[in-house]
């Protein structure tokens, strides 16, 4: 069972913060570190330095690691036109030595896009359709061969495909509750499908309905990898979940119902739930990065239980 770590910077966090978190994450044990892609901050609190770019953070954080993989969840579709991600993704690959990852949405949070002026059009899943299509495209195509594309929003014309990213396939990551779109996006393009925010239930009803789009389109459903990313609040007792609940500005008996919160033993026991439920992989939001007790915590006494 994988366990990884996934940060939110754009709620407070410089590159320092988040390569120190990084850099933990190694150390301990940890099988990548994930950020997300946003450049505003979400309720309470002041955003403070400010917003960094998942990929630019990425493409340092490659220089500045050796095992651990690197992505996002997700990238916004709507902040870059799919051939220049391309780019972006296959030279942090080199850069990392081949352990990059690709968690592509449609992009839905407006106030960011108005706030730094990025365009957010009405329709986005058309298009986050055709973004896949020419990111793997361009990434196929054979060197000394040329790629183009139609479509009904990106249309390319005779583009070398270059650069080629390190890996031979790069892990594409495709998420979100949706009954019939999504499921049949993830069963073309993803080798990983998440689940971000839901619970067991909702959890085993979309992992079956992307098992079964996957058959459908010709692979084993056994293909994907399916995870689950949930916020993280793990304590020795009660007294300490408690306190790490305040940090973070959330109620414990929330972060329990809805989250990877409690004792080490309880956050064992819900991760058997989502196990059980078709989830092998596990991205532990941490929304406090000073606390780094809190990853240490979590990789001495919840990962050893997993095996």
């Amino acid at each position: 069972m994988d366990l990884r770590i996934f940060t939110e910077p754009q709620q407070g966090a410089s590159y320092d913060t988040l390569l120190r978190v990084a850099k933990a994450t190694e150390a301990l044990g940890f099988d990548a570190f994930f950020r997300s892609d946003h450049y505003l901050k979400m309720g309470d609190g002041d955003g403070l330095p400010g917003p960094t770019d998942a990929w630019i953070t990425l493409a340092g954080l490659a220089r500045e690691t050796e095992r651990i993989r690197l992505g996002t969840l997700m990238t916004a579709g709507t902040f870059r036109l799919p051939g220049v991600l391309a780019i972006q993704v296959a030279q942090v690959d080199a850069m990392s030595g081949g352990r990059v990852e690709l968690g592509l949405g449609a992009g839905w949070f407006a106030e960011e896009h108005a706030a730094y002026g990025i365009p957010f059009p009405k329709e986005k899943f058309g298009r986050l359709e055709e973004q896949l299509a020419i990111i793997t495209g361009l990434w196929e195509t054979k060197v000394g061969e040329t790629f183009d594309f139609d479509g009904t929003y990106y249309q390319l014309k005779d583009s070398p495909a270059l650069p080629k990213p390190l890996q031979q396939q790069i892990p594409v990551l495709i998420g979100g509750v949706g009954a019939k779109r999504t499921p049949a996006l993830a069963a073309r393009y993803a080798s990983e499908f998440n689940l971000p925010f839901v619970s067991v239930e909702q959890s085993r009803e979309q992992i079956g309905r992307v098992r079964e789009a996957a058959q459908q389109h010709g692979r084993g459903a056994d293909d994907l990898v399916y995870s689950n990313a949930l916020v993280a609040c793990v304590g020795k007792d009660d007294a300490e979940v408690a306190r790490r609940a305040a940090a973070i500005g959330r109620e414990v008996a929330e972060l329990k119902e809805n989250g990877l919160a409690g004792t080490p033993d309880e956050v064992v026991a819900k991760i058997g739930r989502y196990a059980e439920a078709g989830a092998s992989r596990f991205y532990f939001q941490i929304l406090d990065l000073d606390d780094l007790d809190h990853l240490e915590l979590i990789s001495s006494r919840v990962a050893p239980q997993l095996g």
